[in-house]
């Protein structure tokens, strides 16, 4: 992984995905949910880039 990935991966990613978790914690009722779609938008996204990237 290179110099820019790491920085968009700490400054960009890492707060939202902070925050995300932070907001949907905050819904007693439909939490776990949020929780569930969130890691599967993540994961979704990680899949996506690294099969665009071819890895590189």
């Amino acid at each position: 992984m290179g110099a820019p990935s790491i920085i968009f991966f700490s400054v960009f990613l890492l707060p939202l995905v902070a925050f995300f978790i932070w907001l949907m914690k905050q819904d007693k009722r439909k939490g776990a949910t949020g929780l569930i779609v969130l890691a599967i938008i993540v994961i979704v996204g990680i899949v996506y880039m690294y099969l665009k990237t071819g890895g590189n």
